[in-house]
């Protein structure tokens, strides 16, 4: 009696490998990104807001030139709106008859070569150390968590308060001690994160294959810790922005001849009844740039979730429709 025994074809391992590397490059695609980021209306007008802010702080200051610090006592709290005295008095002109709009764009410049590079220092100086820590564990973990909890005791604004009446006020020593004050956000997040991956398979498999602790931490943990850390960078902008115009308009921030958001509405803060533009209109460059990020960073959290991505990849109109066909379903 012979026995019949099915075959079943089993894929190549090459060919397994190459759909891996294929599914791994596909999404490192931008494209796919960018598709992802259309199919969200509402982040992708976020996005576009941010890089039009951006592109505005660096090349606008060129293109108004003096406008923003010419005088025209003439032209004095000139209302917003008119034309009768040309287009950079379209947002009107503040007490010395200078250009509100020219102001706002240079002033741009100011508040985001603050906001970035301390956003930039505190993300990479904390992930690095919350990256070592969390991986060695034992007693380079505490020092970095008993460092961090010492920082996080003093209120950052009321320290960034203090620091700065001690010294004196300017750019560089806003972003330092802005810097200082948020590196606890970004060390107690990536030593969380590199701690839980420090257990992983992939992680043993790569020290038997004798791979050491920094090729490790480069190589595997920092590519699954970074979208993490973008999104907590994306919403911590929000807040340096805020903390610099906080501190711009209790006078010990950006100082005049310098020009910041925060210390055009400190200015114009006695000419509320008489000339509201003066503060109406960096406040609401305030506004729209923190809202816009903080969208932005919403979608990058769904974007880098596996379980929440494919949101994304579905157009709104037809996510919509299938959640109209579910609910009536059920």
């Amino acid at each position: 009696m012979s026995t019949q025994i099915d075959l079943v074809p089993v894929k190549p391992t090459t060919a397994i490998v190459g759909e891996a590397d294929t599914e791994t490059a596909r999404r490192r695609d931008p494209g796919v990104w960018l598709r992802m980021l259309g199919n969200d209306r509402v982040a992708a007008a976020a996005a576009t807001v941010l890089a039009l802010v951006f592109l505005v702080a660096i090349f606008g200051p060129m293109l108004v030139g003096d406008l923003a610090t010419d005088i025209d006592l003439d032209n004095s709290n000139q209302a917003p709106f008119t034309l009768a005295h040309g287009w950079a008095n379209i947002l009107g002109t503040d007490p010395l008859g200078r250009s509100m709009l020219a102001r706002l764009i240079v002033a741009s410049r100011t508040t985001l070569s603050v906001a970035v590079p301390a956003v930039v220092i505190s993300a990479v100086i904390g992930s690095m150390i919350g990256m070592w820590a969390g991986f060695h564990r034992g007693w380079r973990e505490t020092v970095a968590m008993r460092v961090a909890d010492v920082i996080m005791s003093f209120p950052s604004l009321l320290l960034a308060v203090v620091v700065l009446y001690v010294f004196s006020p300017s750019a560089a020593n806003i972003i330092l001690v802005l810097a200082i004050t948020r590196i606890p956000v970004y060390l107690r997040t990536a030593r969380a994160e590199s701690a839980e991956l420090q257990s992983r398979v992939f992680v043993d498999a790569a020290r038997t294959f004798g791979a050491g602790a920094s090729s490790i931490i480069m190589r595997h943990v920092v590519p699954i810790v970074l979208p993490t850390l973008l999104t907590v960078a994306t919403l911590d902008f929000c807040y340096v922005m805020l903390a610099e115009s906080s501190l711009s308009f209790l006078g010990i921030g950006i100082q005049p001849p310098d020009i910041s958001w925060g210390l055009m509405v400190s200015q114009g803060r006695t000419y509320l009844h008489t000339a509201w533009w003066l503060s109406f209109f960096p406040g609401l460059a305030i506004v729209i740039t923190t809202v816009s990020a903080t969208i932005l960073a919403a979608w990058a959290r769904i974007a880098t979730d596996p379980g929440q991505r494919w949101r994304l990849t579905v157009p709104q109109k037809r996510l919509s429709r299938f959640a109209g066909a579910a609910k009536r379903l059920s």
